[in-house]
């Protein structure tokens, strides 16, 4: 189980290696992607709070990166932020996401994106519960339920 800890230290020390690569061009995902879709996930944009029903959607599942189909999030780790924004507590596999600080908006953060595709997919904060105690908030368009 993954902690701030191990966080901190892959923006420090470096990534796991992913289990694969996709690489496209801007033109390439540009087709691929809604407007919002390749705002949020190729240019490191955010969805609007409380703009998706996903928040408040707790079925039995997996959730993929929308750029690419890499599974990313169970549904077993969803829980209810109150933020506004989808929220897990652990990825599905340590390999499949990336950290990177993130010191945009005169703050420090920890971005997570997709370690296959490189999609930007939200942030990770300290305020989860237990007990890893991380909050996985994760932009509602950067990600897709699998169907099973």
């Amino acid at each position: 189980m993954l902690n701030w800890n191990d966080l901190i230290k892959f923006t420090s020390h470096g990534n796991p290696t992913p289990p694969n690569r996709v690489v496209k061009t801007d033109a390439e995902w540009e087709a691929q992607l809604t407007a919002e879709e390749y705002y949020v996930t190729r240019q490191k944009g955010t969805e609007r709070a409380h703009s998706s029903e996903m928040c408040n959607l707790f079925e039995a599942g997996k959730y993929a990166c929308k750029c690419c189909k890499t599974p990313l999030f169970d549904s077993t780790t969803k829980f209810q932020s109150g933020t506004g924004w989808p929220s897990f507590t652990q990825p599905i596999a340590i390999e499949n996401v990336a950290y990177h600080k993130d010191v945009s908006y005169g703050m420090i953060r920890i971005e997570c994106v997709c370690n296959v595709c490189d999609a930007h997919l939200g942030h990770v904060f300290p305020d989860g519960p237990p007990p890893g105690g991380l909050r996985y908030c994760i932009n509602a368009v950067s990600i897709e339920k699998i169907k099973e």
